[in-house]
């Protein structure tokens, strides 16, 4: 049996973990297979809305929009001023964007702006189906 990487055991720690473990079988339980992207795809996209919703309140000062986007260019963008193939420092330079990023949000996100988030999040992936 293998452990599901996206379970979270507080929620649940009665429940039966679900087997991640679709490589090699020629039976893929379909509905496990769903449950754990529909997981992964919420924590994950969680933190990426939260962002756009910053981005997009008029409350966040024009400053932070730009460094955030700046950031972001500078992640997504595939030249760096470090290329990362160099060992230890090459991904220096992204960590430098990325701490810069989750600073702006965490130092600017609201309770509005993670209300938002979640009705978000729950529309365009919506729990317990």
């Amino acid at each position: 049996m293998v452990v599901d990487p996206f379970a979270d055991p507080a929620a649940d720690p009665g429940a039966e973990p679900i087997d991640a473990q679709v490589l090699g079988s020629t039976e893929v339980d379909e509905g496990a297979l769903r449950r754990l992207l529909r997981r992964a795809g919420r924590t994950l996209a969680r933190p990426a809305i939260e962002c756009l919703e910053l981005l997009l309140d008029g409350n966040t000062p024009p400053q932070v929009r730009l460094t955030m986007l700046a950031a972001l260019t500078y992640l997504l963008v595939p030249i760096d001023l470090i290329p990362d193939f160099i060992p230890a420092a090459g991904f220096s330079d992204d960590l430098v964007a990325l701490t810069a990023l989750l600073g702006l949000c965490t130092t600017h996100m609201s309770d509005a702006i993670r209300i938002r988030a979640q009705r978000k999040l729950d529309r365009w992936f919506p729990p317990g189906r």
